[in-house]
């Protein structure tokens, strides 16, 4: 068990006070303020070694003895089944009328809150040409020209440059090699196909 980071007593801390109670006869109010804890917490210590010896000294689960109103096993089972098949919180929740906070929390402490924790994880979708130049990907992209500097160095939103015009990035990717070819044209309806054969 994890001792929590801003833990006053560890085991050897509490071991420690119990020392000074019981072994060296220190007034618990004397011990508890060397300490920083509070009084209570001296005669609860002091208590459970009297008890229980050294194992009464180690960290205890908070967790509570019995809980009625805990998921039924039937139910987290069906939870975990439907997650398997990578349903999301919200379709586990409508089909076994729970709410999706309990669907997470159950997700989260069996590890399958995450899809990739899912296995085995679904195969990548990916398509492919058979042959190199039996399908070109082509997409034409507009950009307008500029004669100076921008607004970005210059600070100055009001100076443009009308009539400086549009170029067209022309693109191409091949789908099964996926090479990629571009060219910067004064217009979208340059002769692509020729420069396309050309450079491929």
């Amino acid at each position: 068990m994890n001792t929590r980071k801003n833990a006053r007593l560890t085991p050897h801390g509490r071991a420690l006070l119990v020392a000074r109670v019981i072994d060296e006869g220190l007034r618990p109010r004397e011990v508890a303020q060397a300490q920083g804890v509070s009084v209570r917490t001296v005669y609860k210590w002091a208590r459970r070694f009297r008890e229980e010896g050294h194992a009464g000294l180690q960290d205890r689960t908070s967790s509570p003895e019995r809980s009625p109103f805990a998921t039924d096993a039937a139910t987290v089972e069906q939870v975990i089944e439907r997650r398997q098949q990578r349903q999301i919180y919200r379709q586990i929740a409508l089909a076994l009328g729970i709410c999706q906070s309990t669907v997470a929390c159950l997700l989260r402490r069996e590890g399958l809150n995450r899809l990739a924790a899912l296995s085995p994880a679904r195969p990548d979708n990916r398509y492919e040409h058979d042959a190199p130049g039996g399908l070109l990907h082509l997409d034409i992209k507009k950009l307008r020209r500029f004669e100076r500097p921008g607004h970005r160095l210059t600070g100055d939103r009001q100076q443009n440059t009308p009539g400086a015009g549009w170029e067209y990035v022309h693109v191409a990717i091949d789908d099964h090699s996926r090479l990629a070819f571009s060219s910067l044209h004064p217009d979208a309806r340059s002769p692509l196909f020729w420069l396309l054969r050309l450079s491929f």
